[in-house]
């Protein structure tokens, strides 16, 4: 008679999780338990170099001492008092991340998604308001295989059929043209055009980097028909290519940068629209709100982002292991690798699909201590913290290669 087998402490937390969580996620069965810098712990004490950072929300690190600092002291003071009342830390926060962004003002809200939602809003507000489209007529034009968040109406947008398939009725009043191709955005603009919405780089979709004139067409187009030109610089700004916005990889300024997860330092949602005073605006009490948005301990944590941000340190970091990781994965092509393509710190890593599905290599990257997420079937996609070190990147780089031989 066999022994029976005791569980382990991992499978006991997926059980209860697989009885209790909404199975809306599909986690590889690594169950975190400390994290530090670029290192997470599970709960058997084994070390894995996270190579996700929370799909960049974890820019800086696990725990920045600098970002835990400024949480702690918040925390001794004042969490919320929603937007009723004026709170301390919220003006000189929104003061510091317009001045980064070089613009006037700052709505702040919670997650990425409410960002683009919130986005939404103002560009079809701004359209009725300053641009005289009438009512209920504005559209916005979107790329194919974008990825903004999954509310209805972001979903509506959406080429994601996993995303959307059941959740109908969609919202109208979008537009959606093939990514990197201006000719095409050019013809989609109307009278009625309110927004051009997208990400400089797509990040869901691969880390799909458009052709180098693109964002200067589009930028050109909104302009020449008095459109707004809406980043959604969720996953690709705050550092994580290289530079402060991926846009500034091409020299261009949107109007209206839609920021979020790095923002929050890894420690509490935090996301903002950020807009000259001519678009934001259009806003007046009671016409948008959030409870939670811009609370004291959010904007003291997003405070101290800003000011990692503006030393120019992590841009330079992640220009330069940018480097060594791009160097690094490229060697790997045509050895169970396809193509690798990106900007800074962010890879999209194409997969032969004879060595197995991205998940697969997934799974066998995190039994050798290495945590990547794969997306579209077969492409994993490489975000490791900003504090990594180069000698991480070529260990994980090395696990990547043994995978695939």
């Amino acid at each position: 008679m066999t022994a029976m087998h005791a569980p382990t402490r991992t499978e006991d937390a997926i059980a209860l999780d697989s009885r209790n969580v909404a199975h809306n996620y599909a986690p590889l069965p690594v169950v975190a338990a400390h994290a530090d810098g670029a290192w997470i712990t599970d709960v058997e004490g084994r070390r894995y170099l996270d190579c996700l950072a929370a799909y960049s929300a974890v820019n800086f690190g696990h725990r920045h001492p600098d970002i835990i600092a400024a949480a702690h002291a918040q925390l001794d003071r004042v969490t919320l008092v929603s937007r009723a009342f004026h709170a301390e830390p919220l003006a000189p926060f929104c003061a510091a991340l317009a001045g980064l962004c070089d613009k006037d003002m700052v709505l702040p809200m919670n997650s990425g998604a409410e960002a683009v939602e919130s986005g939404i809003k103002v560009a079809r507000k701004w359209g009725h308001d300053v641009k005289g489209v009438p009512a209920d007529t504005s559209n916005i034009i979107v790329a194919h295989n974008n990825f903004h968040g999954r509310t209805t109406t972001i979903i509506s947008f959406s080429d994601d059929e996993t995303a959307r398939r059941g959740f109908g009725p969609y919202t109208p009043g979008f537009r959606s043209v093939p990514f990197g191709d201006a000719d095409a955005l050019a013809a989609a603009i109307d009278d009625h055009t309110v927004a051009v919405l997208l990400e400089p780089i797509q990040g869901e979709a691969g880390i799909i980097v458009p052709p180098d004139d693109y964002l200067q067409r589009v930028r050109a187009l909104c302009t020449q028909h008095n459109v707004l030109m809406i980043a959604d610089e969720i996953q690709s700004g705050l550092a994580r290519t290289g530079a402060t916005f991926a846009c500034d990889h091409w020299g261009v300024a949107p109007d209206v940068y839609l920021l979020g997860k790095a923002l929050g330092g890894g420690v509490v949602p935090l996301s903002a629209v950020v807009a000259d005073r001519d678009v934001l605006g259009v806003l007046h009490p009671g016409e948008h709100g959030s409870t939670f948005g811009g609370n004291p301990l959010a904007a003291a944590i997003g405070h101290t982002v800003v000011e990692l941000l503006a030393t120019g340190e992590f841009q330079r970091r992640a220009a330069e292991l940018g480097e060594v990781l791009h160097a690094r994965l490229t060697t790997l092509v045509g050895r169970g690798v396809l193509s690798v393509r990106g900007k800074g710190l962010w890879a999209g890593v194409d997969i032969d699909p004879v060595h197995g599905t991205g998940k697969q290599i997934s799974l066998r990257l995190a039994e050798r201590g290495v945590l990547v997420k794969d997306t579209h079937g077969s492409t994993l996609r490489f975000a490791p913290p900003i504090v990594v070190t180069e000698d991480e990147i070529t260990w994980a780089v090395q696990q990547l290669a043994e995978v695939l031989a």
